[in-house]
């Protein structure tokens, strides 16, 4: 039993190494060919690059153990409940209580409330992308229950998206795009994974691969309609505040908030805190339904909790090792290229770490492994990340250009929405869940720090830019393009399928 796990586990370690690989040959390419210059603690980096492979291997484990487990089981017992009152409460507690806890959204939320020198507030801000991710999840699991085509909700919310975006005031609408990229959470997003195909799955008439994707998307989705909404009842009725500041002592405040410290002991430990706090309300939802609603005892409870705690330790170790590896060095890098004025190597970095990042994104191999489960190893993982990891770095490289041309967010964002709902017409239907949601799993752990950081750093050093309204945004491109990305995919798939002889 021992060897067998120890062998799993080592198979789970090459994989790990293998999805960094991407991310070091990126950055040593970028350091050695463009800046002409070896990072000082390379050995720091090494052995953090290291810690980050132990914890993608711990993390892919801990989600067959015991996420994707207990989601299944919850979603399979409030099936046969029969209580709709109940799962849709379930659906919003837990799309609510991750998000307020969100790290991400914890950093974008702090970020925008110092930029706007206090009037969009961090606490009702995060409030505000809480409550619409909960909505969002009742709202996608009731579309399951009662056997909707998803589409027809993605589309009329794009729309939505797209006509209070004509009234928001500019200075909200990059923030909006941004808040629907991070509120999806490397746990979360494998809860609700399993939560929407176990509901499929039970529910008579429903196809866990067409019904059981998409409730990532609708968390993805609602908060940019929410978050505008909020911009505009904040500057069309609250009085702006005094600015006691320059706007560059804001954002020299804003870098050196941002700026990772070196590892300690301290920082460990408070990392080790961090995860912890943003499990246990994922947890105390779990088990307080499990017990005090369906009255059930948890099946192999053991092999559950070990899972959870591999997950948590994962995600630990993960953490740890990104301090230690990529951020240092991916911030340095972002400064230099800014520094030398060389707009074609902004594009080729934002579109390399947009590739290499997404590759080793947690929330996406969760994704992943379900739809090659789902679709019985029709769809490869490996195939469906490379796929995804292109669109984000395709997003990245564009919301970069945006970005140091000038030009208006929104006309790229409505022109992307425009695309998705052509794509949605010609593509399988079922490509289109796992295209919708694998625009929400791309923007987690690994790429919104730098993705963030690259967009404030531009719009701090490019003239003429304001990082409240310019600096926002690239998270956006990122979570928009990978749909188009895996709905081309399944129409050149299909179109490939039609073509061959029968």
């Amino acid at each position: 039993m021992l060897m067998q796990s120890l062998k799993i586990f080592s198979g789970d370690l090459k994989n790990a190494f293998k999805d960094l690989l991407p991310i070091i040959i990126v950055v040593a390419l970028f350091q050695g060919l463009i800046i002409h210059s070896m990072p000082e603690n390379i050995s720091s980096i090494v052995i953090g690059l290291s810690i980050v492979a132990v914890g993608l291997a711990l993390f892919i484990r801990g989600l067959e153990l015991g996420i994707f487990p207990i989601g299944e089981g919850l979603a399979i017992d409030f099936a046969h409940k029969g209580s709709l009152f109940w799962l849709l409460t379930f659906a919003f507690t837990i799309g609510f209580s991750t998000t307020i806890a969100e790290p991400a959204l914890i950093a974008i939320a702090d970020k925008a409330a110092l930029i706007s020198h206090g009037l969009v507030d961090a606490f009702w801000l995060r409030m505000t992308v809480a409550l619409s991710v909960g909505f969002a999840i009742a709202l996608g699991t009731f579309r399951i229950v009662v056997g909707h085509p998803i589409a027809y909700y993605i589309i009329s919310g794009y729309i939505l998206v797209v006509l209070v975006t004509f009234f928001a005031p500019k200075e909200i609408i990059g923030l909006a795009y941004d808040s629907g990229g991070v509120t999806t959470s490397t746990v979360t997003v494998p809860l609700v994974a399993a939560l929407g195909i176990g509901l499929a799955s039970t529910i008579k008439g429903r196809n866990p691969a067409i019904d059981g994707f998409g409730l990532i998307a609708f968390a993805s989705l609602t908060p940019m309609i929410f978050v505008q909404v909020y911009g505009i009842v904040v500057y069309h009725f609250m009085d702006t505040p005094t600015i006691v500041e320059p706007l560059t002592q804001t954002v020299k405040h804003l870098e050196e908030v941002t700026v990772i410290q070196h590892f300690s002991f301290l920082d460990a430990l408070l990392d080790l805190l961090g995860v912890v706090k943003d499990v246990t309300p994922i947890l105390t939802v779990i088990f307080f339904f499990q017990y005090l609603i369906i009255k059930k005892p948890v099946a192999h409870l053991h092999k559950i909790v070990v899972g959870i705690l591999m997950v948590i330790l994962g995600l630990y170790a993960f953490i740890v090792g990104l301090e230690m590896g990529l951020f240092p060095i991916g911030e340095s890098i972002a400064f230099s290229l800014t520094s030398m004025g060389n707009n074609t190597l902004i594009y080729l970095f934002a579109f390399l770490i947009g590739f290499s990042t997404t590759m080793a994104e947690p929330a996406l191999l969760a994704i992943a492994m379900k739809a090659e489960e789902i679709s019985g190893g029709t769809l490869k993982q490996n195939v469906l990340r490379i796929i995804v990891a292109f669109g984000v770095a395709v997003g990245i490289a564009l919301g970069a250009y945006r970005l140091v041309s000038g030009d208006p967010i929104h006309y790229y964002i409505i022109a992307g929405y425009t695309m998705v709902i052509l794509f949605t017409y010609f593509a399988p239907k079922y490509i289109v869940p796992i295209a919708y949601d694998s625009g929400g799993v791309t923007t987690s752990t690994v790429t919104v720090p730098l993705v963030a950081a690259l967009g404030l750093g531009l719009a701090e050093n490019i003239e003429g830019r304001n990082p409240l309204i310019d600096g926002f945004g690239l998270i956006a491109f990122a979570s928009l393009f990978p749909m188009l990305t895996v709905m081309g995919y399944g129409i050149y798939a299909n179109y490939k399928l039609k073509k061959e002889p029968s």
